[in-house]
């Protein structure tokens, strides 16, 4: 007997779950083919709901879909790399800009304790935990904009800059650098000090970018000095 719909829907769910973390965090790499029976078969359920996650999937771009050809996670480029930074950049900005005029304590409170558990998690090796709390984190403060249209906006565009994090920087014990600006950027927020917090966070943008556009040259072009392609810096990122 086939699924009822609430099940078939949980079971889509779970799929889309279940490949969407594998492809962040690099489990299923870049260019992997998504063979309906073979992830049918390592997800242990029909296709069915595999073919439908795949299109959930391929809607926020992270898997190309081509008619008659099937579907592959999708690759990971320079160029790429660099869209999708210049693109956080400019959303950011504006969910920064407008957050911090109106943090409450309680989007502090809630910012805080997703950044604790971000560094414990990064401590202790779990990284699916420290990624679930590195986007919360952000999010939270995000949120404190008001604009969920900005908010779906940036989901896709964030999820694909996981992507190249994952691939090309080790995601746990976060540097001095990135714990500072973390914190840089909440304390901002904080003291409603609308331009520091557009500052901290295209800084802290950039220097991900910058960290990632490098790891792909030098993984591209081992031992060639000069031919790397530096990431762009933004109006106002010192």
């Amino acid at each position: 007997m086939p699924p009822s719909g609430g099940q078939h829907r949980t079971l889509v769910d779970s799929a889309t779950a279940t490949l969407h973390e594998a492809i962040l965090t690099g489990r299923l790499p870049a260019g992997t083919p998504l063979r309906l029976n073979e992830m049918a078969e390592l997800l242990g359920m029909s296709m069915s709901p595999v073919r439908e996650s795949i299109r959930r999937l391929a809607a926020i771009g992270l898997v190309e879909v081509v008619q008659h050809k099937g579907a592959w996670v999708m690759p990971l480029t320079v160029e790429d790399a660099i869209d999708t930074h210049e693109t956080r950049i400019a959303m950011e900005s504006v969910l920064i800009e407008r957050a911090a005029a109106r943090f409450t304590p309680d989007d502090a409170r809630r910012a805080q304790a997703a950044l604790d558990e971000h560094l414990a998690a990064s401590e202790r090796g779990d990284v699916p935990a420290a990624r679930r709390a590195h986007t919360e984190y952000h999010f939270t403060i995000y949120r404190a904009a008001g604009s969920r249209w900005l908010l779906r906006g940036l989901e896709p565009v964030w999820e694909n800059s996981e992507r190249y994090r994952f691939a090309t920087v080790t995601p746990t014990r976060q540097s001095e650098d990135r714990v500072r600006e973390h914190r840089a950027i909440l304390e901002a927020c904080i003291a409603h000090d609308v331009e520091s917090a557009v500052h901290a966070v295209r800084v802290h943008i950039q220097h991900a970018a910058d960290r990632v556009v490098a790891k792909m040259t030098a993984d591209a072009a081992p031992g060639k000095s000069g031919s790397s392609k530096a990431a762009p810096r933004p109006r106002g990122a010192r």
